[in-house]
């Protein structure tokens, strides 16, 4: 009878609990998260090639560009070039989300956490965080390289630098929810390395990122003027050189704002799919 009555107490508090609150959730999965990229750093360090090795090619090949007639007069290339190596870093790394939701819901984390009383919405906005603070943690080595090795020193100074760090973030958190996105409804990794490679890596060189869009062939240019990486390029370019023309930002705002938001209903919707 006694023992009737505890399982019959334990299974009422067990069904009352409602679980801690989301804040809570994604505080500590996020911290779960961050101690994966901890305990292996070559996570962060293989993030870091592509963006490095592209800023040390492209600087001595574009060194002359500030000889062509749509550069803006009096800056150098490499001022020219590292906000864009940002933003592409920020891309690049924003595949990351995807490819680690896919690994968790191989390896049955995600199916043992969602036996738990958590919301799905937690997980992902714990990935997407963790994420983020990768990518930041990148982009401060970015930085640090074309500082001291590459003579970076935009007009904007530490303000302009900081501002141009956080115009990159918000667009690689943007872009990552796109992935993630993917990887709730693809479950595969190969098909999202796919879009990357097919994507993200045309998109990088039809845009402002390398050239200005006035010296890209007029087929090119009129892709530059769609694609969204133009216009993120743009902004944090813009903040970066200390412009006080800051008409670059708004359209970069709206369309993360846009892309998230669309990125965080179709990663939910597909989430929440049975496994």
């Amino acid at each position: 009878m006694t023992s009737t009555l505890a399982r019959a107490q334990g299974t009422t508090t067990a069904a009352r609990w409602p679980g801690s609150s989301l804040w809570s959730q994604i505080f500590i999965l996020t911290q779960r998260s961050l101690a994966a990229v901890v305990r292996d750093p070559q996570i962060v360090l293989f993030g870091l090639l592509q963006p490095v090795v592209m800023l040390f090619l492209l600087t001595p090949v574009f060194a002359n560009l500030g000889s062509a007639p749509h550069f803006p007069h009096g800056i150098t290339y490499i001022d020219y070039l590292v906000p864009a190596i940002l933003v592409d870093n920020a891309v690049q790394s924003s595949l990351q989300s995807g490819v680690g939701l896919v690994e968790d819901l191989k390896n049955g984390i995600v199916l043992r956490l969602r036996s738990l009383p958590i919301r799905p919405a937690s997980m992902l906005f714990a990935r997407s965080l963790s994420d983020l603070a990768r990518g930041a943690v990148q982009v401060v080595v970015i930085l640090l390289i074309s500082l001291t090795v590459l003579g970076y020193s935009p007009d904007g100074g530490l303000t302009g630098m900081v501002g141009s760090v956080l115009v990159a973030l918000m667009v690689g958190w943007a872009f990552g929810w796109v992935f993630l996105a993917f990887g709730t409804w693809l479950r595969r990794a190969e098909p999202m390395q796919n879009i990357s490679f097919i994507a993200l890596f045309p998109l990088m060189f039809a845009s402002s990122a390398y050239v200005p869009v006035a010296d890209l062939p007029t087929w090119l240019q009129i892709l530059a003027k769609i694609n969204p990486l133009t216009y993120a390029v743009d902004a944090t370019r813009t903040i970066a050189l200390g412009i006080g023309d800051t008409t670059a930002l708004l359209p970069a705002i709206l369309i993360c704002g846009v892309i998230t938001v669309g990125g965080i209903i179709l990663a939910i919707v597909g989430f929440r799919r049975p496994l």
